[in-house]
């Protein structure tokens, strides 16, 4: 399981795009795999023939265990099997110990029934009067132990089936939904489910919910980083509302210019992006993390972009950002978004960032709080373009167009007169387009 994003610890295998025996070449896609920020397509590092699988779909390993080999033309794959073997050896032999009697000698014709025993569990079946070769768990959440997939996890919780008493054939001895369903044929799980313990287990759904969807590995890691962030990061918030007359005003030259494409025009929050780097090319003190009994001032603007995919959020990285034109911002980030909805990133492509531009004024947001992104120091949250009454110079009530930006800062790196002046210079580029075209 490769390593994908910097906070990754396993990894679940979404899918196989080869299937064994395959042969694959360096750089073709062969899997789909969730990290804690992501899912994405993983490429074979080799040339050679897919000789085995180890994981099947659905399956969570952690990061450095095999998922699969390739080899040359002929080549056996190693066994995968010693391993689990001898982890179910090491389960099994304080059972069998505890259920044994302490004080009491066995007797000589009774030294042999160890080794039979063993060749029992190995091949499948279970001595008479013995345990079973998985007995059923009695404490509460000692199932959740048990090596299955997230598939089979839920197709037990619906047929009924207790985890602990299924075989699993699949690697490491992992339960799979075949074995889930063929222990509820044979009746194995229903019937020994019940009397496992004499407390009723908790429904999987309680009384007034609809369902339980199980966390994406995305989805948990966003809930574990946000709690990093909004917990020890001391969030404060600034508001500035933006004269985006003249931002509409030169969008709509650039479109009565020909530039009608939707794939390579200039979009409102292209030019956001762009002035937010600006700003903090002119406020170089914003572009600084917290770290320790240090602050860690960037010498590039790496600019983060939130966009919005169906497991989650993700924040690619557009790299050294202030020496990009506006129309390389706006090319990189339509690129970036495009792979990042189709599970084409690159783990470096979203790790790190000066700072997050979140934008939902396409969604009809007026203005929001976005949660800072840690380590970086401010995130920008951009609201839509709303018409409104204003006051004139000539102190006339006419049709306006204004745009909020709220900038949530984080107090120990940028205090509120820092974030004041970035906003300052901020709004200055954002009502004055033409400055982000030189």
């Amino acid at each position: 399981m490769p390593k994908l994003s910097d906070t990754m610890t396993e990894g679940t295998l979404v899918a196989w795009k080869k299937k064994k025996g395959d042969k694959v070449s360096a750089g073709e896609v062969i899997a789909e795999i969730e990290t804690d920020k992501a899912t994405m397509e993983w490429e074979s590092p080799e040339d050679g023939t897919l000789t085995e699988i180890y994981v099947e779909e659905g399956g969570k390993v952690n990061v450095g265990d095999k998922i699969a080999f390739i080899g040359e033309e002929g080549e056996d794959a190693p066994k995968k099997e010693e391993g689990p073997k001898k982890e179910e050896e090491k389960e099994k032999k304080p059972q069998a110990e505890t259920e044994k009697p302490a004080p009491a000698k066995p007797k000589e014709k009774e030294t042999a029934p160890p080794q039979e025993k063993k060749k029992a569990v190995e091949a499948g079946v279970s001595p008479a009067k013995e345990a079973p070769a998985r007995p059923p768990l009695q404490e509460k959440g000692d199932e959740a132990r048990v090596k299955a997939s997230p598939v089979a996890r839920r197709v037990a919780a619906e047929l009924g089936v207790d985890l602990a008493t299924v075989r699993g054939t699949g690697p490491e001895g992992r339960v799979t939904e075949s074995d889930v369903r063929t222990a509820a044929k044979s009746n194995i799980g229903g019937s020994q489910k019940a009397p496992a313990s004499t407390k009723p287990s908790a429904p999987s759904v309680k009384p007034g919910e609809g369902s339980r969807i199980q966390l994406s590995g995305m989805r948990k890691g966003i809930a574990e980083r946000l709690v990093q962030s909004l917990g020890p990061v001391p969030h404060f918030y600034l508001t500035i509302e933006i004269n985006a007359a003249p931002l509409m005003a030169a969008r709509e030259e650039l479109k009565s210019g020909g530039e009608q494409s939707d794939a390579a025009k200039i979009t409102v929050n292209d030019f956001v992006l762009k002035a937010a780097v600006m700003a903090a090319v002119k406020v170089p003190r914003v572009n600084a993390s917290f770290d320790g009994d240090a602050i860690v001032q960037y010498a590039d603007v790496d600019l983060g972009v939130a966009v919005a995919i169906d497991d989650g959020l993700l924040t690619p990285v557009v790299r050294a950002a202030q020496n990009k034109s506006l129309r390389e911002i706006s090319e990189v980030v339509k690129d970036l978004a495009h792979r990042a909805r189709n599970k084409r990133m690159k783990p470096e492509e979203f790790h790190g960032g000066s700072f997050t531009v979140s934008s939902l004024g396409g969604m009809g947001i007026d203005s929001f709080s976005a949660v800072i992104n840690p380590p970086q120091s401010f995130i920008l949250a951009v609201g839509k373009v709303n018409k409104v009454p204003v006051i004139d110079d000539c102190d006339q009530i006419v049709v306006g167009q204004r745009m909020s930006i709220t900038m949530s800062c984080d107090h120990r790196v940028v205090d509120g007169a820092l974030g004041a002046e970035y906003l300052k210079e901020l709004r200055h580029l954002l009502e004055n387009p033409a400055l982000l075209l030189v």
